[in-house]
């Protein structure tokens, strides 16, 4: 998807009563609270080597609390600043982009909300890494399965970008959340075949939320799957399991 400007999103301004500061401004609080060590430990955290899932991506060196208090700091930011942020080379410009975009879809009106999940999804290429998935998805994409369904979140657990793939599985945290299981069953169903790493952790994961509230339900989906998910997504799944059955279900022989 192509990035999306305020004007078609429909939305210039993000929820939000006090004047928050300037992009500039902000820009300046974020550089003033990096950390050379904690970039450099980051770096590494992430992946950002050639070839691996995080190649080529800057880090500042921020921790989350850091973070989320500029993200709390810069709530009203225009949405044409906030995309511009979320267009960043440095990583934690976009985590905190990211954060108000959320922190506005949860305090917006319904066009608000509608206005926000359309930029957002049109600009998931900047949405990049693992943490910037699990950060966002499930409040700003999961937010709208009860009213419109699962269509979307299918359409992006077949997209060629792994991180759209990921966004569709966490999407359904909200969802699980809230007592409906039947979102996380049906993607983690849809993305069990996928080769990479982090959507086996992300569908484990997902799984493992819908043990908590229902664990017969995670257990009718191993039934049917176990033998032959990757073990790294069934090992997340069943993390809250007792010892026993951890070792039952991982003794099962792959088909």
């Amino acid at each position: 998807m192509s990035p999306t400007t305020p004007t078609q999103s429909g939305l210039k301004k993000l929820p939000g009563k006090k004047k928050p500061p300037t992009l500039t401004l902000l820009r300046k609080k974020i550089v003033a609270a990096s950390t050379p060590e904690r970039a450099a430990g980051s770096t590494r955290f992430f992946k950002t080597g050639k070839g691996e899932y995080g190649e080529g991506d800057k880090f500042l060196g921020l921790d989350a609390a850091q973070m989320k208090a500029l993200a709390r700091e810069a709530r009203g930011l225009s949405l044409e600043d906030t995309l511009t942020l979320l267009h960043s080379g440095w990583h934690e410009e976009r985590a905190i982009a990211l954060l108000i975009l959320v922190d506005a879809y949860e305090r917006g009106t319904p066009a608000d909300q509608k206005a926000i999940r359309r930029a957002y999804l049109a600009n998931t290429k900047y949405v990049n890494n693992w943490d910037l998935v699990d950060a966002s998805a499930a409040a700003i994409v999961g937010a709208g399965i009860a009213a419109d369904g699962t269509k979307l979140i299918e359409r992006l657990a077949k997209s060629e970008s792994l991180w759209e793939r990921r966004i569709a599985m966490v999407a359904t945290h909200y969802a699980t959340r809230r007592g409906d299981l039947a979102p996380a069953l049906l993607i983690a169903e849809r993305l069990l075949g996928d080769k990479h790493d982090l959507m086996h952790k992300a569908v484990g994961w997902m799984l493992r939320e819908v043990g908590k509230r229902d664990a017969d339900a995670l257990r009718g989906f191993l039934k049917k799957h176990a033998p032959t998910m990757p073990r790294t997504a069934l090992r997340y799944s069943i993390e809250r399991f007792t010892p026993e059955e951890r070792t039952r279900w991982m003794s099962r022989p792959s088909k």
